[in-house]
């Protein structure tokens, strides 16, 4: 996979909060973000709730472990040369953490992603110097889909590649060798289950692996969203049905089980489905109670390890993923317009419906 190097590479810490350690540029700050303890849902729950807090990563989320470590697998294998071109199919976040990478190494970034995404992710790519296409929503299976259209346009240039983010395992592995252990280091092996939803499924399966090698009674659950084929998948015992629906969720929930899932899926010990009207009202508790400003997918994983700490029962530590930050769907997520016209308006407790301040 990686040589020795390039794993140190990945694996380079800044010690966790504490640690005033000098990295090396944008690669070497990515991971080691703190885990955060969630003092409101541990008490209401009577479980200990913990969120890792990956919207610290440079580039503003998760996806930046997953990006620094396909571009170093691609360089250890000779794939790319210096002024090559990076290209990739994604929703948002990987082509974000892959533009900072790309302006950190010297490469070029062309994305295509689905016209649903938030204005202010394709904004921040442009702006991120990234070559972007948004092309029509449409299923996997569909030679028009965002990730077929990357792969051919990667394939008519020369000294390019596809990261292939949902098939590549070098995602998988970045997980396993950075993400897993941190968890396991700032938890001190004391955890009961690790919960988060899926996109790639690069998070869930490496995390899981690992956290499993260490303790194997730990519970790997995955989160599921409105849309996505997965809960029902991992609940029937593998009968992947026709999708249907959709989620205001961007970049979680799958259609498919990719090479990266694949990896653990059998290892999985269940599945959680958590709606729309769950997710939104905790962006918004957590924003009123904890101060914590995320986006829908880090909600959407906190109901999940609530729901996961009642299954285990009071006094199981329960850690999940908070992937980013509420800054690239505020215009959504914080819109009365928005949240009315999804059906969600009444999805925020009255309470809270204050924090809504957009028109």
């Amino acid at each position: 996979m990686l040589s020795a190097l390039r794993r140190a590479s990945i694996q380079q810490t800044r010690g966790f909060a504490t640690n005033n350690i000098a990295v090396d540029g944008f690669t070497g700050a990515v991971g080691n973000t703190p885990l955060i303890y969630l003092k409101t849902l541990s008490e209401q729950t009577g479980s200990k709730i913990y969120g890792k807090a990956e919207f610290q990563n440079p580039g503003g989320s998760i996806k930046d472990r997953a990006a620094v470590s396909i571009v170093l697998d691609a360089e250890e294998k000779g794939c790319i040369k210096p002024g090559g071109t990076v290209v990739e199919g994604t929703a948002g976040n990987t082509g974000i953490g892959l533009a900072h990478v790309c302006r950190a190494r010297g490469y070029k970034c062309v994305i295509f992603m689905p016209n649903t995404q938030s204005q202010e992710k394709i904004d921040l790519l442009s702006m991120l110097g990234a070559e972007v296409h948004p092309v029509p929503a449409v299923p996997y299976e569909d030679p028009l889909n965002y990730n077929h259209q990357a792969k051919e346009y990667a394939e008519k240039l020369e000294n390019a590649i596809w990261t292939d983010q949902f098939d590549n395992t070098a995602n998988t592995y970045a997980h396993y060798i950075s993400t897993g252990p941190e968890i396991w280091e700032q938890t001190k092996g004391d955890i009961d289950g690790f919960v988060c939803s899926t996109g790639t499924g690069g998070t869930l399966a490496g995390v899981g692996k690992y956290l499993k090698q260490k303790n194997p009674k730990t519970q790997i659950w995955l989160a599921d969203p409105p849309g996505s084929v997965l809960y029902k998948y991992i609940s029937s015992g593998g009968k992947l049905i026709e999708r249907g629906g959709s989620s205001i969720t961007e970049g979680i929930g799958q259609g498919r089980v990719t090479n990266n899932l694949g990896t653990f899926v059998n290892d999985l010990s269940g599945a959680l489905h958590i709606s729309d009207e769950k997710s939104i009202s905790m962006v918004y508790q957590l924003l009123d109670s904890e101060g914590l400003y995320l986006g829908a997918s880090s909600a959407l994983n906190v109901v999940a390890a609530v729901e996961l700490a009642q299954k285990l029962g009071k006094g199981s530590k329960v850690v999940t993923v908070l992937c980013d930050g509420a800054y690239r769907y505020q215009s959504r997520l914080f819109s009365k317009k928005w949240l009315e016209s999804k059906g969600l308006g009444d999805a925020i407790p009255e309470y809270l419906r204050k924090y809504a301040v957009l028109d």
